[in-house]
């Protein structure tokens, strides 16, 4: 169960580095040990970050402009980075043992690429990642529109849990076997984080919320409070037709974009919990009636994009088995894709680049799975009719959803559950490209 112990710092304020745009000249990301003040009664926290805060800092970039960033791993661990929902080139995805070797403590490695997309996406370890990001090795990446729409205030929205003991230090039961047969890896204390925000809002103003899941487990729905707006993208790709804010499910990795009109005393965000409410953080809105009403929001910039050809696909089947109160697996592993529990040397599917696959995801198991493409997006299929635009896909138990994508980008491509416990013990594959 979630606590409700009062954090000290501010949601507003936090412990998230200031935006760092991107220039010609090289970005340098560090990961290192932070310490952060969460209690008021307790020592700091020790928890891992990228130059000397976690989250790291937000990278901006406009888009169709280079990214450069020099990783240097300041661990005791080996790391490498990956960056979450971009279409960039496979040597840069950052997936240890499939584009890149790790990158050892005290080394560093140089990633480079152009950022095609415009939308909000996110860097993270890939290495041990279960445990190096839920220690706090992650931060965003925006990629502005050409043409951004209206906005007052740009804010990166991250949404975490922590398992924390009562001193506040974190607990290190990475490779607890219970959490990885189950749901995975819950804390006990669940916050949201913001980034860029102003110090007060105001009423009136137009607001972009940047939403991150970033815990390693578990799935956010939510609720935003004190605001009037739309849904415009998803995993960073915008909707066709914004639809009306209402309540949100977030799985682990899943972004959305809001842009909101301030109408209340407070912008607050609920995680609706089986025990009710739980309030993961607020922003402040000054008294009075603020700006007059805008204009009506409109749809984002479409991204460039290949629309699967569903009458060609090829048709797959993605089988997610095990887990507790399922059928032991023949070869003692917790999970598996197709009775295949380990990065095997054969891909799940070889696909000739340009091709479309239709891949049926069935989850033959007692929980739900957020299942991530990388170096990709895909459609979501309803009733066999493109419904969603997305990187990760939430698969609820026991049930089916089937995705068409474009193979269009060579590689080797990883394809995996972001509930990250259940990748660690067996839940992932790969897709050759080309």
């Amino acid at each position: 169960m979630l606590s409700r112990r009062q954090f000290l710092i501010s949601s507003a304020s936090c412990f998230a580095m200031p935006a760092l745009t991107m220039a010609e000249s090289i970005q340098t990301l560090r990961a290192e040990e932070v310490e952060v003040e969460l209690f008021e009664d307790t020592s700091p926290t020790r928890l891992w970050g990228f130059n000397g805060s976690t989250p790291g800092p937000v990278l901006r970039v406009a888009q169709g402009d280079s990214v450069r960033v020099r990783f240097v791993n300041g661990l005791d661990q080996p790391s490498a980075i990956h960056w979450h929902g971009l279409r960039i080139d496979n040597p840069m995805d950052g997936v240890p043992d499939l584009t890149q070797d790790a990158v050892m403590p005290g080394d560093s490695f140089d990633y480079e690429f152009i950022a095609p997309d415009a939308g909000t996406y996110w860097f993270h370890s890939h290495h041990r990642s279960w445990e190096q990001v839920a220690r706090g090795l992650y931060g965003a990446l925006i990629v502005d529109e050409g043409d951004p729409p209206e906005i007052d205030h740009d804010i990166v929205v991250y949404i975490d849990d922590w398992r924390l003991n009562r001193d506040g230090s974190q607990v290190e039961d990475f490779e607890n076997l219970h959490d990885q047969a189950h749901a995975g890896r819950l804390g006990n204390v669940a916050r949201v984080i913001f980034a860029d925000a102003p110090g007060v809002l105001r009423r009136g103003e137009r607001i972009r919320l940047r939403l991150i899941n970033a815990a390693t487990d578990r799935i956010f729905p939510l609720v935003i409070n004190g605001v009037e707006g739309k849904t415009v993208a998803l995993d960073g790709m915008p909707v066709d037709q914004p639809r009306p804010l209402g309540e949100l499910t977030l799985a682990p990795a899943q972004r959305e974009d809001v842009i909101a009109d301030v109408k209340g005393d407070e912008v607050s965000l609920d995680f609706l919990s089986r025990n009710g409410p739980y309030r993961l953080g607020e922003l402040k809105v000054a008294p009075g009636n603020g700006r007059a009403a805008r204009k009506e929001m409109g749809a984002l910039p479409p991204n460039p994009y290949r629309v699967p050809d569903l009458a060609r696909a090829i048709p797959l089947t993605l089988r997610m088995e095990g887990g507790a109160m399922s059928p032991r697996l023949s070869n003692g592993a917790v999970w598996a894709f197709n009775g295949q529990s380990t990065l095997a040397e054969v891909p799940f599917h070889s696909f000739a680049r340009g091709e479309t696959g239709r891949i049926n995801i069935e989850n033959r198991t007692r929980f739900p799975h957020g299942i991530h493409l990388h170096g990709h997006h895909f459609e979501i299929l309803d009733d066999g009719v493109p419904a969603e635009r997305r990187d990760t896909v939430l698969v609820d138990a026991l049930e089916s959803r089937e995705i068409a994508c474009v193979f269009d980008n060579p590689g080797k491509w990883l394809l995996h559950c972001h509930m990250l416990g259940h990748q660690a013990s067996g839940m992932k594959t790969w897709i050759q490209v080309g």
